[in-house]
Order: C-alpha cells, then sequence, then structure tokens
C-alpha cells in the first residue's frame, strides 16, 4: 500500500470510531450499576436469589462473548418464527422490532451489558467483602443506619480497592468492542478487515490496532491517574 493509501484507510477507519466508542461507553454506563446489583443479589441472604444470581454469573463468564452476541442478534427472530411458544412471551417478543435500523446496535449492546455486568459484580462483590466486619460494627455503635454505613463508610473503600481490577476490565472492554465485527455491526475491525480486502494488504489490520493501542493508552494512563488521587494515605 502507498501512503496516500494508508491514510485513506486511516480516515475511514477513524469515521468508525464513533461506533466503537458509542458501544464502550454505553456498555459501561449500564453494565457498571448492573454489576452493583448483581453483586448485592449475589450476597442476599435469600437463597434462590443468591443461587439464580451465580447461576447467570457462571454463565456469563464461563462461555465466550463473542457467541453472547451471536445468540443475542440471533434468538429473536428465530423465537418469533417459532408458533409453539406462549401466547405471553410471543407478545413480549413482539414488541422487538428486527427490522429497526437500531436492532443490530441494541443486540449487541444487550450482551455486552450482560457480560460485563457478570464480571463487574463479582469484583465488587469481591470489595465488598473485604470490609473487616469490625467497621460495620463501629458504624452500628455510632448509630449509623444501614444505608449510611454503606454509602458513607463502606462504598468509598470499595471503590479503592476495585480500581485495578476495574482498569484491566474497561481496557478489556476496549479491545473487546472488536467482537461486534461477527454480526456485522460497522466498528473499526469491520471496515478494517473490508479495507484489507480491498487492497489485499494486511496494514489495515494495523492501522486498527494502532486505534486500540491508543484508546488503550489513553485509559491506562487515566485510571493511573485515579489510582494516584486515591492513594490519600500515602
Amino acid at each position: 500500500m502507498t501512503g496516500e493509501e494508508i491514510i485513506k484507510v486511516a480516515k475511514i477507519l477513524l469515521e468508525y470510531l464513533l461506533p466503537t466508542l458509542k458501544v464502550f461507553g454505553l456498555t459501561l454506563l449500564l453494565s457498571i450499576p448492573l454489576g452493583m446489583i448483581v453483586a448485592m443479589l449475589k450476597m442476599c441472604k435469600i437463597k434462590p436469589v443468591s443461587w439464580l444470581t451465580s447461576f447467570y454469573i457462571l454463565v456469563m463468564r464461563g462461555t465466550p462473548l463473542m457467541l453472547q452476541i451471536i445468540v443475542a442478534f440471533y434468538a429473536v427472530p428465530m423465537l418469533q418464527r417459532n408458533d409453539n411458544l406462549p401466547s405471553f412471551l410471543k407478545e413480549i417478543l413482539s414488541a422487538v422490532d428486527i427490522r429497526d435500523e437500531n436492532y443490530m446496535f441494541k443486540a449487541v449492546l444487550f450482551a455486552f451489558v450482560l457480560n460485563y455486568a457478570a464480571y463487574f459484580a463479582e469484583i465488587f462483590r469481591g470489595g465488598i467483602e473485604s470490609i473487616p466486619k469490625g467497621q460495620y460494627e463501629a458504624a452500628s455503635a455510632l448509630s449509623f443506619t444501614k444505608t449510611q454505613t454503606f454509602f458513607r463508610i463502606i462504598l468509598p473503600q470499595v471503590i479503592k480497592r476495585v480500581v485495578p481490577a476495574s482498569a484491566n476490565e474497561v481496557i478489556t472492554l476496549v479491545k473487546d468492542t472488536s467482537l461486534a465485527n461477527v454480526v456485522a455491526y460497522a466498528e473499526i475491525t469491520l471496515k478494517a478487515k473490508q479495507q484489507m480486502q480491498l487492497y489485499s494488504s494486511i496494514i489495515p489490520l494495523f492501522i486498527a490496532g494502532v486505534f486500540y493501542f491508543a484508546m488503550a493508552t489513553v485509559l491506562t494512563v487515566v485510571f493511573s491517574l485515579i489510582e494516584k488521587k486515591l492513594n490519600y494515605y500515602k
């Protein structure tokens, strides 16, 4: 490839950076609070709730994200054509318009959010359970309610403890957005593969790699600054 062709490919990939960032940003925005809810449900003392939550986490972490994206994309159309489903389930599925131009994006986002919520749930659960029980007892002795104890004493410490593990997941998410191309979602990797076939060259994939590397580097720097900011005892 000539220098002019490389610049042209880079500009094309840059145009599809926004769809990639859209999946990344919305996945973070939705999966982090959902992960906290899932973590709370797993620690719930009601056994059926805890067991169901544990099973959800096991499935999400035990199967490939690529497979989950494929299922999320193709499951609804296949189920809508199934005449043996209960009527209430048919009504629910009929509300999903697979002809909607945003259906692909919604299916991809659905799979990403469910997957990453499971990982964040385990990170948050580990952070919460790492807090010594003595702190709960001390808060109770000071007449703090359970809500005050969690949000004013426990949560700030949990955030500090889960930042390194969360940083790894966030950086992994940047790279995992490339898996969306498995259902032909228009993002950087899909366009790089198309340009690779057009020019019969592997260079477009290297250009895409540079984009992912740049995004991962920015996030690494951001989380390094956050960790330094939270090291308030040093």
